[in-house]
This record gives C-alpha cells, structure tokens and sequence, in this order.
C-alpha cells in the first residue's frame, strides 16, 4: 500500500495566509484613519444649547416627544 505524497507550497503561496495577514492589518489601518477623523473634526461644544420654541408647528410634535418620553400630558 502506497502513501500519497502531498507536494508543500510556500507559505506566501496559499491565499487563506492573505487574509490572516489582510484582515488584521486593515482593521488596523482603518481605526488609525478613525482616530485621525476623531482628532481632527471634533464638534464644537456649544455653551448654550438652542432654545426650541413650542409655538407654531412644532407644538404638537414636542408635546408627543414630551409625552412619549415621560409619561405625563
């Protein structure tokens, strides 16, 4: 009874060592672009925020979201 000989490729030949590499180094790279983003475009902190009138239009939508967030009419 013959054994099969199975003939060895290099390592950098076999794609599933592609992804072990590429995924990693790719989350990698793009938290560094995330942080980057984060540093740079900061939002601003407002001192005041703006004041939102309960007149006109928007009445009955601010009485739903107040209504829908504690309970009370």
């Amino acid at each position: 009874m013959t054994t099969p000989t199975s003939k060895s490729t290099a390592w950098w030949r076999l794609p599933i060592v592609w992804l072990v590499i590429a995924l990693p180094a790719a989350s990698v790279f793009a938290g560094f672009g995330m942080l980057r983003l984060a540093w740079t475009d900061a939002d601003v902190v407002l001192a005041d925020p703006p004041r939102v009138s309960a007149t006109g239009n928007e009445a009955p939508a601010l009485k739903a979201r107040n209504h829908a967030a504690t309970g009370v009419r």
